[in-house]
């Protein structure tokens, strides 16, 4: 069948990733071996529908944005600098081990050492991409483990630019005439000029303008700039500063995670994110040949083991060398058994140079397909045999971090918000507060109180918050959606207590099936409020008024009335 159009291989690729990566979980498999399998299927080496390459790959590259671009936010300049020691040597040390093992393993094959090495350095980089995702499902992503892994990749990435610019100059027309240094000088200059201006976008040109965009207060116009802002600075950075467009969403990252729209922004840019970051590996699933594995089963073979054996020992007996310890090595180790975008490019480039034949590409594609298959399985294995590595557990596990009964999350700080927090805060509750309006959030962190810019809608910004270990939720604030809210909040943390407030009473039922232990509903309070105001002259008696207020609640509300709640329960 010809190749799909937009939407065809828009449609295509996210129906057969959908289908086979639920596969995939339910066969206790990474979901990625899914949407792997499903970019064969929609490829050119298998019968039936072909989705157009091209296509993929553009969807692919807004993927690797928004993804590198959340990884980014949440990752902090000092973070990046506390590992530096170890990431830069690292990836140094990783990337020329593992290049020249694999030139040595596929010159009895008949390979040039020119080819060998070739190859050996399109393999010897990891994705940043699979990473970030295993990292994440794991909760690792923002630990030491996760640090020194993003930070490694970094220094890979600039390896990686200055690779794809020497290689042209040494193995094209005239290559050998030309002396390598100006260009590297210069490929250097760019990359500080390239900081240099994040810098300053970060620190004045971003926050000023999405200040005025949340000013507006219209949802869509932030999740706009946001993307704007991503996609833009990724792209620049390739165009204008010839460095790779994950590097440069990676650095658009940091720029806004120094801001205080952090949090929302990664909220938004979440569902964007996931969508086509799954194209991502479609995309990698229709380069695949699957003749390739007769056709020379030794040389993948060969650059195989180097990516999931030698690669994660050079690794771990690298990091255990600059004084890691050994329950943070290995997971970093296993963060490295697999290869992936720049692969591509780096193979790309060699074949256009004729460096790198069809034998070598179609190994080096076999072997990213299979190695990202198996690599949240041996990152697993890997993070199981050192349990006591810094990391933040993850919740599906059933490894929890100790809960908080004292500690509360507000999400709103109108009239009702503020009563809430003068009477939780009177009690010595700890309190985060949840808002969104950016003039409020300034003058609550002016006052020493502990908030959070955010849309409380959107994924990420209650865990932002700490919901995991909160003991309480108030919503002082009638939200939209509040029930979906309550739905997340209680996945992540069960043992939550959650006071939700509504307008109407018929909105009650719902979010007490959601999971709320509490609903005030502002018609039934007002009802009580009357009804209390009426017999002020008839009940002196306290415990006579309280009886009277459950009387009417219960009328208004049925079944589901709040409880008085018992006494020293915050």
């Amino acid at each position: 069948m010809h190749d799909g159009g937009i939407l065809l291989t828009f449609a295509g690729g996210l129906a057969g990733a959908l289908v086979l990566g639920y596969l995939a979980h339910r066969l206790k498999l990474s979901p990625i071996v899914g949407y792997l399998l499903a970019g064969v299927l929609v490829g050119p080496f298998t019968p039936g529908f072909v989705a157009n390459r091209a296509v993929a790959e553009q969807f692919a590259e807004i993927g690797v944005i928004l993804l590198l671009f959340g990884v980014g936010l949440r990752f902090h300049l000092r973070e990046l600098v506390a590992v530096w020691r170890v990431a830069l040597p690292g990836a140094v040390v990783q990337c020329t081990a593992s290049t020249f093992l694999l030139a040595v393993l596929v010159r009895p094959l008949g390979w040039s050492w020119t080819s060998g090495l070739i190859l050996g350095m399109g393999v010897s980089v990891a994705s940043t991409v699979v990473m970030a995702l295993v990292l994440a499902d794991r909760h690792d992503l923002h630990a030491t483990i996760g640090h020194i892994a993003i930070g490694w990749t970094v220094v890979e990435d600039l390896l990686t630019v200055a690779l794809l610019l020497l290689l042209p100059i040494l193995f094209g027309p005239g290559g050998a005439e030309h002396d390598p240094g100006p260009a590297l000088a210069l490929a250097g200059l760019k990359v500080l000029a390239l900081v240099a201006v994040v810098v300053v976008l970060g620190k004045w040109v971003i926050p000023w303008a999405l200040e005025r965009i949340a000013k507006t207060h219209v949802r869509e116009l932030f999740t706009l700039g946001v993307l704007v802002l991503a996609v833009g600075i990724a792209v620049g950075s390739a165009e204008l500063f010839g460095v790779s467009i994950a590097l440069g969403a990676f650095l658009a990252g940091l720029a806004v995670g120094r801001s205080e729209f952090a949090a929302r922004a990664a909220g938004d840019a979440v569902p964007m994110r996931d969508a086509f970051a799954v194209l991502f590996f479609v995309s990698v699933g229709m380069l695949f040949d699957p003749r390739s594995l007769v056709q020379a089963p030794l040389l993948t073979a060969a650059v195989l083991a180097v990516v999931v054996v030698g690669k994660p020992l050079i690794a771990v007996g690298t990091v255990r060398l600059l004084g890691v310890p050994l329950a943070t090595a290995v997971p970093v180790g296993a963060a490295f058994s697999q290869v992936g975008e720049f692969s591509f490019i780096l193979g790309t480039v060699a074949r256009q140079l004729g460096l790198l034949d069809d034998a070598g590409w179609n190994a080096l594609v076999a072997t990213s397909l299979v190695s990202i298959s198996l690599n949240p399985a041996l990152y697993r294995w890997a993070r199981g045999l050192t349990p006591s590595a810094p990391a933040l557990a993850p919740v599906s596990t059933g490894e929890r971090r100790p809960l908080e009964p004292n500690r509360s999350i507000l999400v709103g700080y109108g009239p009702v918000g503020r009563v809430v927090h003068r009477l939780l805060v009177d009690r010595g509750a700890a309190v985060t507060v949840v808002e969104l309006n950016l003039d409020v959030v300034r003058a609550l962190k002016a006052d020493g109180v502990n908030a959070l810019y955010g849309d409380v809608l959107r994924p990420g910004t209650l865990e932002e918050a700490g919901i995991a270990t909160a003991g309480n939720l108030v919503l002082s604030a009638d939200v939209e959606d509040a029930a979906e809210i309550i739905r997340q909040a209680r996945a992540l943390n069960p043992e939550l207590r959650v006071f939700a407030r509504c307008t109407h009473l018929r909105d009650a039922p719902g979010l007490k099936r959601a999971g709320a232990n509490v609903v005030a509903a502002g018609e039934a309070e007002i009802g009580v409020a009357l009804v209390e105001a009426m017999t002020a002259g008839e009940l002196a008696d306290g415990a006579a008024l309280a009886d009277q207020r459950d009387a009417v609640r219960a009328r208004l509300y049925g079944p589901g009335a709040p409880e008085r709640p018992a006494r020293g329960r915050v």
